[in-house]
């Protein structure tokens, strides 16, 4: 993690990009807007943000022109909003700011009250640059690759609510691992350690850690434990069992699979880039979205 500091602006071209459903995202866009003007930056809205805001207005960008136009993407909204953004920018390194409006916020980090402090001091240089990694997974049926994805926070294989258990046989590396059946399995990076996965019982890794996670959902034998694998390695995992089985990626796009589909998950040679405020820390947010500094009144 590193730390810029600037006096004058380093980000003189800024693109906004929003959650449309947020409560009050309209007035958030427009007030925002006029802040960086302030700070001597030219600011674009994303063209659908700005349709579904009516913030036609102000000057607006595709989202596909960002790439050589734009030198800090600042998205509103939660986690949800943030990761579809990313996913899209990856590899562009084109960095990322998230403001929060949603309810967790592990990525969108900075409050909405905070934004008129901390938005100018970020723009100057005042921030920390967090690099993360992507997963890449193909999605392969006879021999013939059907569909392929990237997912920032995990790449899910799972059943539906209707049916039962899907057995699963993963391979790492070409090596047998296990046949497992359950209700599904998590392949998660460490930024996605604290979603699915985390619900799931799958642990906690730290965002520089390279690794991934395989968290099993619901698994029939208690022996599935999650694991943590090293980051470098490619997971195979198969559909051996099972009605009504897709894969998803970052819950916002999915395959439909069948019996003896393979998905093969490994890191991406893309990154995201997030700019955190200066002072931020991962314990800090840890703490206070797991409610770790909260203790039982009869404590």
């Amino acid at each position: 993690m590193t730390t810029k500091n600037s006096s004058a602006s380093i980000f003189s071209r800024v693109a906004l990009i929003g959650k449309f459903q947020a409560e009050g995202i309209g007035h958030v866009l427009d007030q925002l807007s006029g802040l960086i003007q302030a700070q001597g930056c030219s600011v674009w809205i994303e063209e659908e943000t700005a349709t579904f805001t009516q913030n036609q207005h102000r000057p607006t960008i595709n989202i596909n022109q960002i790439l050589g136009n734009i030198d800090v993407v600042i998205v509103i909204g939660g986690d949800g909003t943030l990761l579809g953004v990313s996913r899209h920018l990856a590899g562009a390194n084109i960095p990322v700011i998230g403001i929060n409006m949603g309810r967790l916020g592990y990525m969108t980090d900075i409050p909405l009250q905070e934004v008129e402090l901390l938005i100018p001091q970020m723009l100057s240089g005042n921030y920390e640059s967090d690099s993360r990694n992507l997963l890449e997974a193909t999605v392969i049926r006879d021999g013939v690759t059907t569909h392929q994805g990237l997912a920032f926070n995990d790449v899910v294989v799972n059943r539906s609510r209707l049916t039962g258990m899907v057995e699963l046989s993963v391979q790492v590396n070409g090596s047998f691992m296990y046949n497992q059946r359950s209700d599904g399995l998590i392949v998660a990076t460490p930024t996605g350690s604290t979603a699915y996965s985390l619900s799931a019982g799958g642990p906690i890794l730290h965002p520089r850690v390279a690794g991934m996670v395989l968290t099993p959902i619901s698994p029939h034998a208690l022996s599935n434990r999650p694991i943590v694998l090293p980051d470098d390695v490619e997971i195979v995992i198969e559909v051996a069992g099972g009605k009504d089985v897709s894969a998803h990626f970052d819950m916002q796009s999915l395959s439909i699979l069948q019996v003896g589909d393979q998905v093969k998950v490994k890191k991406s040679s893309k990154q995201v880039t997030l700019l955190h405020p200066k002072g931020h820390s991962d314990y800090k947010t840890l703490r206070e979205k797991l409610h770790w500094n909260e203790y039982p009144s009869s404590f």
